[in-house]
């Protein structure tokens, strides 16, 4: 069961990953932990680096995660080095896009106060006091909340339940007697396993089970120390392995001491048997945080002692020797090191660290500026993917550029780039504790600085804070002016546009918007001129003049489809969709609003699909369709919660439309109708709600009631609908009904063609639509 055999999505969205190699042993472990979870709130592995706590903490909640509505969910503290990213990186992995002016905590804290859902904290030693203080308020926010926690060391909560993970279980030398008497070893199990991997073929017999027994023995049934000298079966065999590793070994008598002291000694034996260039390799890695790709290693780990042209080499020869883990991400290829061999790895570093990290910083600065320089184009949607992979490595290299001295003017050349990434990303928090942390302590900084205070103040708008904003948009306006900026001067009009449009001051903002796109207009800027055409076209639509706002949004999109550009754009036609609604063409309205969601989609934008789903609620309670009114409000509802956010304070105009619909459409269904109908959007996920809004069009025909074409499911396969709809696989799906994998996957083929449907997707929408009571597990949005 070592701890190398995890795979996670580059996204880091928090889904438990799933196996790569087989899980192996444990058993009795798994029955405590799982004892431990059904009475504690707070349980916490602990033991030393390489035991094997990340791999059993996420067997035990999987195998806990039914019993929870809302699941389980996964946050790796190891790619965080600084304490105050502790809360934002809880968000981050709970898929939270955080718009609003909250701490991070209390983000979290109101998410999760109706959830029940259990947390895997994974790797919290080098913050055990944050971690503690964290996991201590959200346990007191949120009663349906359970923790799982590893660290070296326990958090020192009161009704924590620690749980010391031992190493495997080892034979003791009179117990070696063949290969059959070893194999109920989980130790010499997992050896076995894994030097199989590596060496086809491989398997302990009567030959070769002395050394082995001894192998694992002398490495303690630590499971990293396992996986790692398996590795080396691909040069060297089993007896070598052992001999090689005889000579480094004085064990000890203290069991925790001798586990750290095996491991050392393993690593120091592995690092001695790596080639100059492999060791100095696994040195410079060890300044990426959350992986990274093949150009990256070779921008940052390339020259003195690194030919460029044989990274490639080296990389693998790493992978070979299970130091990297290789990872399959949308992107490509990517590599990550477990948190004890980076350690291992960053000690060989010594004085040199901060010029490597100065690398690592400037590569991630380039990618920055060459996504910016491309942003508003067709290859907008890559760059937004890349930067979000690497969110975890612009977090590093923004964190080195705050603590180290002189490197203050770089991050904040950095922070700004591109200027929309941290609202595409739904982190304007982070972005504004970055920008905070870097105007701070950096210098004049030029066009840098000014660029910073303009998004400072952008995002306090936006985040629905006018009182903080107000006095950071005089300041942007004053500096940009005062050094003839021509560029951060339209952007200071824009963003005065938008406060004022918070305060209810729609016809006044109309002014300021199309003085910024004349502005934006003579200088060249055709994302800024994208942007004030819309944000004009939205206050002309909201004071009644449908006829300019068209025009308004129709250029915007003109200019934002001739470039190819996708996030902007779908915003434009967002502005047209309202206008279009404002004339009284709600079916082409809804077109433009479906055009506007397949726009958004890349970007995952839940502010912008909110927005969409506002403008369909509108919609269908104009037509009176008040059970659709109301399953449309649930679904505003989980959007606009997993956003950590309300309509109120992030789209103010608004407020007053939606509510008079809201008050029609609450008069109109009886108080458990409406309930019913709102429950059923807000169990489901954002996928879920774009499937639906996007087949809105022909969900009559697509997806009609159980009854209204005569078609029945039977109990069973509504049972198994109602799985899919959680997002259960077909694998889990066959465990919790106790039926076999086969007999669930022949009950879904049986849904697809009786609902005359082609993805789960839509099995999930219509169970949230037809299904009589609805789920018996939520799947709302995380």
């Amino acid at each position: 069961m070592g701890e190398p055999s995890t795979s996670s999505h580059a996204s880091g969205t928090g889904r438990l990953p799933a196996e790569v190699a087989g899980f192996v042993g444990r058993r009795g472990a798994l029955g405590e932990i799982g004892r431990l979870l059904g009475t504690a709130r707070l349980v916490t592995l602990t033991g030393p680096g390489g035991v094997g706590k990340t791999r059993l903490a996420l067997r035990a909640a999987a195998a806990a995660q039914q019993s929870f509505l809302d699941g389980a969910r996964l946050v790796e503290l190891a790619q965080l080095r600084d304490p105050l990213l502790l809360a934002q990186g809880v968000v981050d992995a709970l898929d939270v896009q955080d718009r609003s002016e909250r701490s991070p905590t209390a983000v979290l804290a109101g998410y999760l106060a109706d959830r029940q859902l259990l947390l895997v904290l994974d790797n919290c030693e080098h913050l055990a006091e944050p971690s503690a203080r964290l996991v201590e308020e959200l346990l007191r926010a949120a009663p349906g909340l359970k923790v799982l926690a590893t660290s070296r060391q326990a958090l020192g909560l009161l009704g924590e339940h620690v749980y010391a993970v031992p190493p495997m279980r080892v034979p003791s030398s009179e117990r070696i007697t063949g290969a059959k008497a070893l194999a109920r070893f989980e130790a010499v199990k997992l050896f076995e396993q894994r030097a199989a991997a590596v060496l086809p073929g491989f398997a302990v017999d009567d030959e070769n089970a002395t050394a082995v027994a001894h192998l694992v023995t002398a490495l303690d049934g630590l499971p990293l120390a396992i996986e790692l000298a398996a590795s080396w079966l691909r040069v060297l065999g089993v007896q070598e392995v052992l001999d090689r590793l005889t000579d480094r070994f004085a064990l000890l008598d203290g069991r925790p001491q001798q586990a750290r002291r095996t491991l050392r000694d393993l690593m120091d034996w592995s690092y001695g048997l790596c080639s100059p260039a492999e060791r100095l390799l696994w040195a410079r890695v060890s300044v990426f945080s959350g992986g990274f790709d093949l150009a990256a290693a070779e921008a940052v780990c390339s020259g003195d002692g690194i030919e460029r042209s044989e990274l490639l080499v080296l990389v693998a020869g790493l992978v070979d020797k299970s130091v990297l883990i290789r990872q399959q991400a949308p992107g490509g290829a990517r590599y990550r090191l477990l948190e004890t061999v980076r350690e291992y790895g960053a000690r060989q570093l010594g004085d040199g660290r901060p010029a490597e990290q100065r690398r690592h910083r400037n590569h991630f600065r380039r990618l920055a500026e060459q996504a910016e320089a491309q942003w508003f184009g067709p290859r907008q949607p890559h760059w937004f993917a890349v930067l979000r992979a690497d969110h975890a490595n612009l977090r590093a290299a923004l964190e080195f550029c705050v603590t180290e001295p002189g490197e203050a003017e770089a991050g904040l050349a950095m922070v700004v780039l591109p200027r929309e990434y941290w609202i595409a990303s739904g982190a304007l928090g982070e972005g504004r504790q970055w920008l905070a942390r870097l105007l701070a302590v950096a210098g004049d900084g030029g066009a840098a600085r000014t660029r910073a205070m303009g998004l400072d103040a952008w995002f306090a708008v936006l985040q629905g804070n006018l009182t903080e904003a107000e006095p950071l948009l005089v300041a942007h306006a004053e500096r940009a002016g005062r050094l003839g900026d021509e560029a951060e001067a339209a952007w200071a009009l824009q963003y005065r546009g938008a406060a004022m449009g918070f305060a209810d001051e729609g016809f006044e903002s109309i002014a300021v918007f199309a003085e910024a796109a004349a502005r934006h207009r003579a200088a060249g800027d055709l994302s800024g001129l994208t942007s004030a055409l819309f944000k004009q076209s939205f206050g002309e639509s909201m004071v009644g003049e449908a006829g300019r706002a068209l025009a308004l949004s129709r250029e915007a999109v003109a200019v934002a489809a001739a470039a190819g550009e996708s996030l902007l754009h779908s915003y434009a036609v967002f502005a047209e969709g309202l206008a279009t609604w404002m004339t009284g063409d709600q079916p082409a309205a809804g077109e433009l609003l479906r055009k506007a969601i397949r726009l958004k989609e890349p970007f995952h934008d839940r502010w912008g699909l909110a927005l969409c789903v506002e403008l369909t609620f509108w919609s269908a309670a104009e037509a009176k369709d008040w059970d659709r009114a109301a399953y449309l409000l649930g679904c505003l509802h989980a959007l606009w919660q997993a956003q950590g956010a309300s309509l109120e304070e992030s789209v103010p105009f608004m407020v007053q439309v939606h509510e008079h619909y809201a008050e029609q459409v609450r008069g109109a269904l009886a108080p458990r109708a409406f309930r019913t109908a709102a429950d059923r959007g807000s169990r489901l996920s954002t996928e879920q709600i774009v499937e639906d809004i996007l087949r809105e069009r022909d969900r009559d025909r697509e997806q009609p009631a159980a009854d209204d074409r005569g078609v029945r499911l039977t109990k069973r396969e509504m049972q198994v609908a109602e799985l899919v709809a959680q997002g259960m696989s077909n694998k889990e799906i066959s465990a919790a009904l106790v039926i076999s994998l086969r007999t669930a996957e022949n009950h879904i083929e049986h849904v697809l063609a009786k609902l005359g449907f082609s993805s789960r997707t839509q099995i999930a929408v219509w169970v949230a639509r037809h299904a009589p009571a609805g789920p018996t597990r939520s799947a709302r949005s995380e």
